[in-house]
């Protein structure tokens, strides 16, 4: 992981640690395992993006552009990308799949950091983490990552609430 974040600071591309690592670099701990590493990037620094990891041994593996892309090195080392236009304000603006459908990544959610070992590393915060895992049927690693939200204070949607009543 920290490979590909170095790679990218230095071709001064800004990232921020989203997903199972987010949570885990919040927490500052490895919370379970993860077959892949989710950053959010400006989308203007696509192309920066893919040379600069390019160099390193990666490559595109699925293309969704404009709504995200994913590369992997030999070893199926798995980057998934989610490119946002910023907005005046801050805000993160990521195309969707479904035609004219966009979501919103509010300007706080791009002033987290959090650790991994000895490394500080910035992050989309927790409240916004908590936010992206509504919308769809999650999956055990989800339902991992939104008890380790909650763990920091984050309330729980009803939608887990029920799940974790139920469960």
């Amino acid at each position: 992981m920290f490979r590909v974040v170095d790679a990218l600071e230095s071709a001064q591309v800004r990232c921020w640690l989203d997903g199972g690592w987010g949570v885990d670099a919040l927490v500052g701990q490895q919370t379970r395992e993860h077959d892949d590493l989710d950053l959010v990037i400006d989308t203007s620094l696509v192309e920066v993006v893919q040379v600069a990891l390019a160099a390193i041994g990666f490559r595109i593996s699925e293309n969704e552009l404009p709504t995200r892309f994913v590369m992997a090195d030999g070893l199926d080392h798995r980057v998934d990308f989610h490119p946002v236009r910023f907005d005046a304000e801050g805000g993160g603006i990521q195309q969707l799949q479904q035609k004219g459908a966009s979501y919103r990544y509010p300007p706080h959610g791009f002033k987290a950091s959090g650790r991994l070992g000895p490394r500080k590393v910035r992050c989309i915060s927790a409240e916004v983490q908590m936010e992206c895992h509504l919308g769809y049927e999650p999956d055990d690693k989800d339902l991992h990552d939104v008890r380790v939200l909650h763990s920091l204070g984050v309330p729980l949607p009803e939608k887990y609430r029920k799940l974790f009543e139920d469960g």
